[in-house]
């Protein structure tokens, strides 16, 4: 059975014990189930899903630290009366193969604040994106790989 099912069952069950279905304790739950299939999963020969949580959590975080900056970079150039944008267009080769994992990494650069994605190369190999305050095109380039890319690639994987 998959462990997060698993998991999201065992929290299901702890609420049908407890006897209150409330938020606090479906997540109370959640964490009780998350302890169980962590300790019982490496039985079962797996051992993979505490670590894929962790990076989720890891990468959730990193992602809405970016988002902040990049909503307090937009705010202010709003707030202030020079314009401070600088649009440009990159090209951003990928490591991302598979069409959910293209997917998940286009998204979640077009949910940050002043970037965009265009379009996606025929091959699938490189991203077209416009970025309001990058100028630096390797800069970008090394932040979006090493940054986003790299660890949704590792909560993926």
């Amino acid at each position: 059975m998959n462990a997060l099912l698993l998991n999201m069952l065992l929290a299901l069950v702890w609420m049908m014990a407890v006897g209150r279905f409330t938020f606090h304790q479906l997540l109370l739950g959640f964490l009780l189930g998350f302890l169980v299939v962590s300790v019982v999963e490496p039985l079962w020969g797996g051992g993979t899903y505490a670590r894929r949580v962790f990076r989720f959590v890891r990468f959730a975080g990193f992602f809405f630290w970016e988002l902040l900056l990049s909503s307090l970079r937009i705010a202010y150039d709003i707030v202030t009366p020079e314009l401070h944008a600088r649009p440009h267009i990159f090209a951003v080769p990928l490591d991302a193969r598979t069409d959910t994992e293209i997917t998940l990494v286009a998204n979640f650069l077009s949910l940050t604040p002043g970037t965009l994605l265009l379009d996606v190369s025929t091959d699938q190999r490189t991203l077209y994106v416009h970025t309001m305050y990058t100028e630096n095109r390797e800069r970008f380039i090394t932040e979006v790989k090493q940054g986003l890319e790299a660890r949704l690639l590792e909560v993926l994987r």
